[in-house]
């Protein structure tokens, strides 16, 4: 059985992909700050420099690229929880790619500087990752 319009398979590889996929998020923040800032390779001596001097959508494409590497713990956590007490990998698939989805749209929503709409992506997506430790502690009852 598939979820998602059958664009969720129940393996676990699903979940791991997802997990790859999120994890990679943040390194195309970086990269999409770096470009949209008109990063040179003269500027690759001291990057951080770089991206602390951008303003605009290049300083919130790396503010995206910060929040994407701190969420990205609890994320992991909540996938490898759920996996390690058996909740339904179908749930598990579901929703670690309702999470990769709404973080694209987070940080869409964060370069185009929708806060309120971010807030509410934001909010979606530690959403997903509580509901995958709530559904490994009512399965581990």
């Amino acid at each position: 059985m598939n979820a998602l319009f059958g664009l969720v398979p129940d393996t676990a590889a699903s979940a791991i992909w997802a997990m790859v996929v999120a994890s990679l998020l943040p390194l195309l923040m970086a990269l999409t700050a770096k470009i949209i800032g008109g990063f040179s390779l003269t500027d690759n001596a001291h990057p951080r420099d770089f991206l602390q001097r951008t303003t605009g959508a290049a300083a919130r494409a790396n503010a995206a690229q910060q929040n994407s590497y701190e969420t990205l713990p609890v994320f992991l956590a909540a996938v490898l929880v759920a996996m390690l007490f058996f909740v339904p990998q179908l749930i598990i698939n579901t929703l670690a790619w309702l999470y990769v989805l709404i973080r694209i749209g987070y940080c869409a929503a964060y370069i185009t500087n929708l806060a309120t709409f971010r807030s509410i992506l934001w909010v979606l997506s530690i959403a997903c990752c509580l509901m995958l430790f709530y559904l490994a502690i009512r399965v581990s009852v």
